[in-house]
Order: structure tokens, then sequence, then C-alpha cells
């Protein structure tokens, strides 16, 4: 491949990757579960990343909900607060997350143009 030339082209580059990579791996797990992924959580830095989230939706073609970013940290909390019996079960605790904090919805568009890229990086990945 050619290598891309710039910042703004090496930053492009770099989001694309990712992107496709998580489409990538979400294949591979489907293919392990059985069960097709209808929606992906984005937590820590990368739910504070527009660009990239956005992305994410379209080469997946599923919805992407960004947020929390403390995810480790609020999860943690949860589980403590299920132990202490504040919070009833995971169901629970995801509904008190969901209104605590900000979450942003990444609905899927072009997944066409993503669909193409995906085969040829698929290509790639597979050599």
């Amino acid at each position: 491949q050619t290598p891309p030339q710039g910042r703004g082209a090496a930053a492009r580059c770099i989001f694309e990757s990712l992107a496709l990579k998580y489409r990538f791996i979400a294949d591979r797990m489907e293919g392990l579960t059985g069960r097709r992924i209808g929606t992906l959580h984005i937590v820590g830095g990368g739910a504070k990343n527009d660009l990239l989230c956005r992305m994410t939706a379209d080469a997946l073609g599923v919805e992407v909900v960004a947020g929390p970013v403390e995810g480790a940290s609020i999860g943690n909390l949860m589980v403590q607060a299920m132990a202490a019996g504040e919070v009833g079960s995971v169901a629970e605790a995801r509904s008190v997350i969901g209104i605590s904090f900000p979450l942003t919805e990444y609905h899927p568009e072009n997944t066409e143009v993503w669909d193409a890229a995906y085969e040829r990086f698929r290509g790639l990945m597979e050599r």
C-alpha cells in the first residue's frame, strides 16, 4: 500500500484502521458466539473521539454508544454497590449508569463504502 502523506492522511489511516479492526474482531466474536452484535459500547478515552465513534458505527453497521469515559471506575463502583445490596442486578446497574452519565449514540451511515473497505482490509489481515 502507499504510505499516507501528511499528518491528516496518517490520522485518517489510523482511525479507519481502528474502525475496520473493530469490525474484524466483532465478526470473529459473532462467529464464536453465533450471536449478532446489535450495539457496540465504547468506554474510556476512545468514547471522547467523535470521529472514531462515527467511523466505528459506519464500519460495523451497528449503533455505537459512547461513554462513560471513566468506564472502569464506574463499573467497579457498580459492582461494589451490588455487593452492598444497593443495586440489585447488572440490568439495574446499567440503568443507573445510563441516567447518571452522558452517553452519545452514533447510528451507521454510508455502510456500503465501509463494506468495500472492509473487504480490502480483511484481505490484508488474512494473508
